[in-house]
């Protein structure tokens, strides 16, 4: 019997197929009896008998690693790799692998959902409504704006080609690799992000959180965009720094911001003051085929880890270079 501890939830709540791949392979498992995001702490007292974590967002330190004592495997469900100490599990000999392409489509998909309801107060107008007030708000379409992206990675790039429909004005693009190919059917230019923060009605993020891309975007960047922008993060709390963006927005700056990512989540922060900004529970991923198709292949690659069989999803050496370079 091989011991998997399941520390992301929900799991297995659309779809059981995770939880029969692992039954069927006879392998015991545990779900997160507390079913929330684990803390660090929380995290070391439960990880000392599991020799394969199938992980979420929590963060696998290397505080936590020394006490996985029989820790072989981290499978990660999605795609950052952020909370995960990979110089700590290569010390450790503990493998880790993930599933990058699984989340992109609805993460793509929403990133358009929050232009939208930014663009035409959707979300005010919702407030509104259901506090008894009737007003309505001119706003304006994606074709007409210009639009900033920086990082155009899968995620990015997915949304590039969900925009290829929209017709937009001018659609800027930022990432450190600047020989991407691009989407056929759209046009776009590769910019600095100076450039896209002065220029950009709405900027959208999509980078993976480093040291880096920490703080990324603060005050001063937020007040070198247009007094009615708006800014986009569906990628990783952190990348903004949430008390700046609170402060420019309390004081009149931008006219809207869509934020699915926190640094610390569950967030109960002073961002919920902001009636214009919309909040939601870092659910980018959360469409029930791409949630399930994340489920299964972490799964899939714990079995196939039990079997010594090669992992599909190990995490490339460029991933742990980079955190190492942090």
């Amino acid at each position: 019997m091989n011991k998997v501890l399941i520390t992301t939830v929900p799991f297995g709540k659309v779809n059981k197929k995770p939880i029969r791949i692992l039954e069927e392979n006879n392998i015991s498992y545990l779900i997160n009896p507390l079913n929330k995001k684990l803390t660090e702490d929380e995290l070391v007292e439960m990880v000392s008998d599991f020799e394969i974590i199938i992980a979420g967002t929590e963060t696998i330190s290397d505080k936590v690693m020394s006490k996985a004592t029989n820790l072989k495997l981290i499978s990660r469900v999605g795609i950052g790799l952020d909370s995960v100490d990979l110089h700590s599990a290569k010390k450790r000999g503990v493998s880790v692998s993930y599933t990058p392409d699984a989340p992109a489509p609805a993460v793509s998909e929403l990133t358009i959902g929050l232009a939208l309801t930014l663009l035409r107060s959707v979300h005010v107008s919702n407030m509104d409504m259901h506090k008894g007030k009737w007003e309505r708000f001119f706003g304006r379409r994606l074709s007409k704006i210009t639009i900033g992206v920086i990082g155009v990675g899968r995620i990015g790039l997915g949304v590039l080609k969900h925009l290829r429909g929209f017709d937009c004005q001018e659609v800027l693009i930022n990432d450190i690799d600047n020989k991407k190919n691009i989407p056929d059917g759209i046009q776009v230019r590769w910019t600095s992000k100076s450039e896209i923060y002065k220029k950009a009605d709405i900027v959208t993020l999509h980078l993976p959180l480093t040291k880096k891309t920490k703080n990324l975007i603060k005050r001063s960047e937020l007040l070198k965009m247009k007094k009615d922008a708006m800014i986009i993060n569906t990628s990783r709390g952190g990348i903004i720094n949430e008390h700046d963006l609170y402060n420019v927005m309390s004081n009149g700056h931008l006219s809207g911001a869509a934020i699915d990512v926190f640094d610390d989540e569950p967030y109960f922060g002073d961002l919920n003051k902001i009636k214009r900004c919309i909040l939601t529970s870092h659910m980018g991923s959360m469409s029930e085929d791409c949630r399930s198709e994340m489920e299964i292949k972490a799964t899939e690659e714990a079995v196939r880890f039990i079997k010594g069989l090669p992992l599909e999803g190990s995490v490339p050496n460029e991933e742990y270079e980079a955190q190492e370079l942090d």
